[in-house]
């Protein structure tokens, strides 16, 4: 079966993976993207029968979208991910936690419950969709994903996500209904050795703060945050989802966030290094290297970390500051750009600061690049 994925990020950092909500496609994430690429290596897929993924011929379980999961990392080389799942995504979350804990890191919960109303409400809307079309459902759903002022305030959101809403393929909703409809976690949850951050929102009328409260009294190591909103939370509220999902992976404080993205970039090995070289003379130092740099400038969603590699570069040649130059070639090769790429700028900083500073760079670079496999 064809699952349509889109992989975004540098390719050193931890992947994060996104899943769904019944009706939507992976595109209801993408405006909490930019907050979270300086961490994390993304990973958003569209369910099947969903955008543009495969209806599927096998019949539509959790447990056969779970196996989707698995199989798309399978196939990207993903060893390890941590995962996030809205509504049916985390139904789709809770079997992984159960089934496969030891391909994820973290788990995240949100909107969602242990059982999601009963068989035959679902069955009912199944009718209803087959008879009447998707458009039977616009309004409710609007209703059920959004609060009203969001509604009020960003009219063309709601727009945007009545069209998703309608573009689904009237087979593939049907048979995600019939997976919803039958899925029931309630006693197997207690088996989730992950630690879960479970997120619900304070006018989701669905999947309720009671739900949310089940969960995490039910999963060992969970915990709960609720915001102010409706269903679709993640679209309501992006740059708070956000932030909930990197305090929780990574840490709220700018010394945790600037060691997790220091890590991505140069590598675990340098950084090692580095740390283990601290004496009292230089600790201050230091700590203000994974703080403020790292942990106040990279982690901003202005720049991506191959645009600020390519910057970097292109300053440390104007510079002339060799050492610093060298250590983010491997940097900015972390962080995917090219020997190609390189090569440009280093043409064009001729140019700009000088032939012998671009002939320094072209030396140092034959250096670094030599000695790194690029395979």
């Amino acid at each position: 079966m064809k699952t349509n994925y889109k992989l975004s990020g540098t390719p050193n950092s931890p992947v994060l993976i996104f899943s769904n909500s019944l009706g939507s496609t992976m595109a209801m994430w993408d405006d909490l993207i930019p907050y979270l690429l300086p961490y994390f290596r993304i990973l958003q897929y569209d369910t099947r029968g969903h955008g543009g993924s495969e209806v599927g011929v096998d019949p539509c379980t959790i447990e056969a979208l779970g196996r989707d999961v698995l199989e798309i990392m399978d196939q990207l080389n993903i060893e390890k991910a941590a995962f996030c799942g809205l509504s049916m995504g985390g139904l789709i979350g809770q079997w992984l936690g159960v089934h496969a804990p030891e391909r994820f890191s973290h788990l995240i919960l949100s909107n969602t419950a242990a059982k999601i109303g009963e068989e035959s409400s679902w069955e009912a809307r199944i009718k209803n969709i087959i008879k009447n079309g998707m458009s039977v459902l616009s309004e409710s759903t609007m209703n059920v994903w959004f609060t009203d002022a969001f509604r009020k305030n960003y009219p063309q959101k709601e727009v945007w996500a009545t069209q998703m809403l309608l573009n689904n393929n009237l087979i593939g909703y049907a048979n995600c209904c019939t997976a919803i409809g039958e899925a029931d976690f309630r006693d197997s949850i207690k088996n989730i050795p992950l630690k879960t951050l479970v997120i619900t929102g304070d006018e989701d009328a669905v999947t309720t703060i009671i739900h949310a409260e089940f969960m995490v009294a039910q999963i060992p190591n969970a915990e709960l945050k609720v915001l102010p909103a409706r269903h679709l939370a993640s679209t309501e509220l992006p740059a708070e989802f956000a932030s909930l999902l990197i305090h929780f992976i990574v840490g709220e404080t700018s010394f945790e966030k600037g060691m997790h993205v220091r890590r991505t970039v140069l590598g675990n090995e340098h950084v090692d290094r580095a740390q283990n070289n601290i004496t009292e003379f230089n600790e201050a130092f230091q700590e203000m290297v994974a703080e403020v740099p790292w942990g106040m400038v990279w982690t901003r969603p202005g720049l991506t970390k191959h645009q600020r590699s390519l910057i970097t570069l292109s300053m440390m040649i104007a510079l002339n500051r060799t050492p610093e130059f060298k250590m983010h070639i491997k940097a900015a090769i972390n962080n995917g750009v090219t020997p190609d790429e390189i090569k440009e700028l280093m043409l064009q900083s001729a140019i700009y600061c000088g032939f012998p500073a671009a002939n320094e760079a072209y030396h140092s670079a034959q250096e670094v690049l030599g000695n790194l496999d690029l395979n």
